[in-house]
C-alpha cells in the first residue's frame, strides 16, 4: 500500500480513537452543506450529496445533524455560505501538496495554510504547481477480517472498478470517477459491507521521505488537519516505515 494511502489508514484510525469527532463533524457538515446547495437536497439525486450523507452517517453522525445542514444548503435554514477553494504546495523533503477547502473567508484560510507550510519547512506554491501530477479517483475500504479476498475483489471488478489492494487488515478498491456511485452499488448488492468511501486524488508517482522530513510532514499533516476549513489535504510522499510506525 503507498505512502499515503497508509496515512489516510493511520487517520482512520486515529479517528476512532481520539476526542477528533466534534471537529470531524464539523468537516462533513460543511460538506454537507455545499453539496446540497450545488446539487439539490435528495441523496438519490445528487451523487455528492449522498457520498457527503454516507460518509457522515459511517462517523455516528446524529440524523438531525444531516438534516439540519442539508436544509442550510437548500436555503430552508439559514447558514454560511461556503466557497470551496484549493492550494497547492511543498512540504518537507520536497513532495507535493493539494489542498481542498471550504471557506467563509478565504483570506484567513489562505493565511492559516501558509503558516502551516511554513512551520514545518514547506512553502505555498502558485495554482497549478502540483496538481498535474495528481489524479482524481474513487476509493473505497472494506474491512479484510469480514470479507474474503475474492468475494471482494469479484464484486469490485465485476462493478467496474478498476484495482484492489490487500494488506491484511484492508482492501483498498480504486475506481475512476464516473464508476465510483455504480461500484459501490454493486459491491452492497452482493453483500460486502463498505468501511468508507471517498473521491481523492492519487499521485502519478511518490517521493520517499524518511528521517526529519518524514516527522515533520507527519506534524504538518496533522496540523493542517485541526484547520476546520481544510476538508482533505493529497500528498505525493511515500513516508517511511519506521516513521509511519511510531505516528500509530
Amino acid at each position: 500500500m503507498a505512502g499515503h494511502n497508509k496515512w489516510s489508514k493511520i487517520k482512520r484510525k486515529k479517528g476512532v480513537n481520539d476526542a477528533k469527532r466534534g471537529a470531524l463533524f464539523t468537516k462533513l457538515i460543511r460538506e454537507i452543506t455545499v453539496a446540497a446547495r450545488e446539487g439539490g437536497g435528495d441523496p438519490d439525486y445528487n451523487a455528492r450529496l449522498r457520498l457527503a450523507v454516507d460518509t457522515a452517517k459511517a462517523a455516528s453522525m446524529p440524523a438531525d445533524n444531516i438534516e439540519r445542514a442539508i436544509k442550510k444548503g437548500t436555503g430552508e435554514l439559514e447558514g454560511v455560505n461556503y466557497e470551496e477553494t484549493t492550494y497547492e504546495g511543498y512540504g518537507p523533503g520536497g513532495v507535493a501538496l493539494f489542498i481542498e477547502c471550504l471557506t467563509d473567508n478565504t483570506n484567513r484560510t489562505v493565511a492559516d495554510v501558509r503558516h502551516a507550510l511554513g512551520k514545518f519547512g514547506g512553502s505555498l506554491g502558485t495554482d497549478g504547481s502540483v496538481a498535474w501530477q495528481f489524479d482524481r479517483k474513487g476509493q473505497i475500504v472494506v474491512d479484510a477480517t469480514e470479507f474474503g479476498e475474492e468475494d471482494v475483489f469479484d464484486a469490485a471488478i465485476e462493478g467496474g472498478a478498476e484495482d484492489v489492494e490487500n494488506d491484511g487488515e484492508e482492501f483498498l478498491v480504486t475506481t475512476a470517477v464516473g464508476d465510483f456511485a455504480a461500484v459501490q452499488d454493486h459491491m452492497r448488492k452482493a453483500g460486502i459491507k463498505i468501511s468508507s468511501a471517498e473521491l481523492t486524488r492519487l499521485p502519478q508517482s511518490e517521493v520517499a521521505v524518511s528521517g526529519t522530513d518524514a516527522e515533520q510532514l507527519l506534524k504538518l499533516l496533522d496540523w493542517l488537519d485541526e484547520i476546520d476549513d481544510v476538508q482533505k489535504v493529497h500528498s505525493n510522499a511515500d513516508i517511511d516505515e519506521a516513521v509511519l510506525a511510531e505516528a500509530m
